[in-house]
């Protein structure tokens, strides 16, 4: 038998505001704008607070010669399949080995359910084989599988949308351009209003780039339940020509940009270790916050995002609070959009 768990809201407590419906990015920028570049983009000073008003194209003009942008290069997997009577979605959240995984089972109306065994397509079952890490995630075996899961996926799965997105976009519409390893159940959104003119407009404005890997796991539970990032591990890779660009900046008194939150956890993880290479991927729990003093990135690029997100408390270690919401009143007031497939913040 299913049952229908009832849970609470999160009572996490930040500085809140309310997202209106006609702001949240339904279409990506591609479908509705000439091109992936031509999002909106506003700066904020982190000294000062202030603030101006820029698209993502301009963006050359923004920065410095030997400036280091470091971009996430994790390609995202399709990680939401349906049952074989299509009443469960069950959204993969985090890998733990090539069966197992962390995962949220959801009913039609995405209220979380408890259930013990579940059948797929081609015969393919899943098996709840224990809790997860936090509340809703449960594990799962999948079983009887007679090929890669990741190719399974593909044939099958879907990549995981939200409610406010309100019709299906194909897979590639939740890649970056420079997507290569597969992994990320959800997309590194920040890098992905980059186009390829963008990039070689960078590249001639002799603005620097990297790429590192990490796979994100998934960012929202549904129901006004988000994941906590001590209990939120994700998997990285920093290659060693990336590293030495990062040396070699820092040697320079150079800026290193990170383009999205998930390259600001892997390096500064990665400037724990206290280690000069990585052989392997690993794995971080690293929380970032008002009071971390940050040692690897000194700008960011990141979208818009929600109140009770913990990408805001990252972005607070790059800014002071009231500067950080004073730049949300603004984006507010000016119209930009939120989510994955809306505008850009640069905090540099």
């Amino acid at each position: 038998m299913v049952n229908v768990i009832r849970h609470q809201i999160s009572l996490r407590q930040m500085d809140m505001f309310k997202i209106p419906p006609h702001l949240n990015a339904t279409v990506p920028a591609e479908y509705r704008l000439t091109h992936r570049s031509q999002v909106s983009l506003m700066l904020l000073n982190k000294e000062t607070g202030q603030l101006s008003d820029h698209l993502l194209t301009e963006l050359p003009q923004l920065l410095s010669k030997n400036d280091l942008l470091i971009f996430n290069s994790s390609r995202t997997i399709p990680a939401s399949i349906l049952s074989v009577d299509q009443n469960v979605e069950i959204r993969l959240a985090r890998k733990i080995d090539e069966r197992k995984w962390e995962a949220i089972l959801l009913d039609s109306e995405e209220r979380v359910l408890s259930v013990e065994r579940l059948d797929l397509p081609e015969d393919v079952n899943i098996a709840v084989v224990g809790s997860g890490s936090e509340f809703p995630l449960v594990t799962i075996e999948f079983q009887n599988i007679h090929e890669p899961l990741l190719s399974y996926l593909y044939r099958f799965g879907e990549p995981i949308r939200y409610e406010y997105i309100d019709q299906k976009w194909p897979l590639d519409a939740y890649q970056t351009i420079f997507a290569s390893s597969p992994g990320s159940i959800e997309m590194p959104s920040a890098g992905r209003a980059f186009s390829w003119k963008l990039m070689h407009s960078l590249q001639k404005a002799k603005i620097k780039m990297g790429f590192l890997e990490l796979h994100t796991g998934i960012s929202y539970y549904g129901n006004h339940i988000w994941p906590n990032p001590i209990n939120h591990p994700e998997a990285y890779y920093i290659p060693h020509k990336t590293i030495q660009l990062m040396n070699q900046l820092k040697a320079n008194n150079g800026r290193l940009i990170a383009v999205g939150t998930t390259v600001v956890r892997a390096i500064e993880s990665f400037a724990l270790q206290k280690t000069s290479f990585m052989s392997e991927c690993r794995d971080t729990h690293l929380y970032i916050h008002s009071g971390t003093t940050l040692q690897m990135a000194d700008a960011i690029i990141t979208g818009l995002h929600e109140p009770e997100a913990s990408h805001l408390d990252m972005l607070k270690a790059f800014t002071k609070s009231e500067y950080l919401n004073k730049s949300y009143d603004h984006a507010l007031k000016k119209g930009y959009l939120w989510h994955e497939f809306g505008d850009i913040q640069l905090i540099l």
